[in-house]
């Protein structure tokens, strides 16, 4: 039981770096999209969840994650890329309901909900990474102590 603390705690630590650079290159680039580009909030949200998201998955496969089982690089990057699709969904239509839906047009507000996305992108994402995407090795097994030993 104490291991499986240790590892939790490493893999969410890791998962915390990882997950920070990739935030403040989400911030930086929705911000550059939207503010300085002018572009409209729910493309900026796309464009820099798709940038920030193209680094992520290597700092998790490598370092967050890299005691995990390892089952395919081209398996773990579609399954990935899966859950990343899934959560900018989401992330997009938190974004679409504040701009559109209520009418919010100001930069600051509109951050404010792209950080709200974020927060729940990022619970989604550590979950389906531990369970789908590098899902934990297989235990060993024991050996099994009557193996070998006839019994009648």
């Amino acid at each position: 039981m104490r291991g499986s603390w240790r590892v939790l705690v490493r893999e969410l630590s890791a998962f915390g770096v990882v997950g920070a650079a990739s935030f403040v290159v989400d911030l930086a680039v929705f911000q550059a999209v939207y503010a300085g580009v002018g572009a409209d909030a729910v493309v900026a949200k796309l464009v820099s969840t798709v940038v920030s998201t193209s680094t992520a998955f290597a700092g998790h496969r490598w370092w967050s994650f890299s005691t995990r089982a390892r089952t395919g690089l081209r398996r773990e990057y579609l399954a990935f890329a899966a859950v990343n699709a899934v959560t900018l969904l989401i992330g997009l239509g938190i974004v679409a309901l504040v701009h559109h839906g209520l009418g919010q047009e100001s930069s600051v507000v509109l951050l404010a909900t792209n950080v709200f996305s974020i927060v729940v992108g990022t619970v989604i994402r550590f979950v389906a990474y531990r369970a789908w995407v590098f899902p934990a090795a297989p235990a060993p097994v024991a050996p099994d102590a009557a193996v070998g030993v006839l019994t009648r």
